[in-house]
């Protein structure tokens, strides 16, 4: 895994081979960082990234230099990677918690200007993500959601939405909290 551009430029980190995760790949991650570098100003905003997994975006949106990120993940094996990554940077804007991220949803203490989420593609509850957080408390007015999700999904109907984009089987949804 490599961050592609900010301060960690170039990092690379090593994911155990015995990974359950699906990371984002390097293609649609750097074309999602093109599109958020033209409608994001990264200095001043605080991120969540659910399902984080590998924390490549975590790392990118540290990397670009958000104010906060916080990790929410549920696997104790991805948590642990999380934390060693964590170390290595001693980047003090970087959180980890694990969690099941239904259950942060409804006890979350902060609101966000970003949230990202990346479920696995054939969680039951995928659709009900975005309601979830948009109808929520986690982000700001006007804050975005990225949604990455697999390629049966549409949700150019709902009413938040306003972008689509897919790099392969990998989709992202862009959605705005009114």
């Amino acid at each position: 895994m490599r961050i592609i551009s900010g301060k960690y430029k170039g990092r690379h980190f090593d994911v155990p081979r015995n990974f359950k995760a699906r990371p984002t790949t390097d293609f649609a991650k750097e074309n999602l960082f093109n599109i958020l570098t033209n409608i994001v100003e990264f200095e001043d905003k605080t991120v969540l990234d659910f399902f984080a997994g590998t924390g490549s975006i975590s790392l990118e949106f540290l990397s670009r230099g958000c104010k906060a990120v916080t990790s929410v993940e549920l696997d104790a094996m991805h948590v642990s990677h999380l934390k060693r990554t964590s170390a290595t940077l001693n980047d003090t804007a970087w959180s980890i918690v694990r969690d099941d991220v239904f259950r942060y949803i409804r006890r979350c203490p902060a609101t966000y200007d970003l949230v990202f989420a990346d479920p696995p593609y054939a969680l039951k509850e995928l659709k009900s993500i975005p309601d979830l957080v948009l109808e929520g408390n986690l982000l700001k007015a006007g804050g975005i959601l990225i949604f990455e999700h697999g390629k049966d999904n549409d949700f150019s109907q709902h009413p938040c939405f306003f972008r689509h984009v897919s790099y392969g089987s990998v989709n992202f949804s862009f959605f705005e909290k009114k």
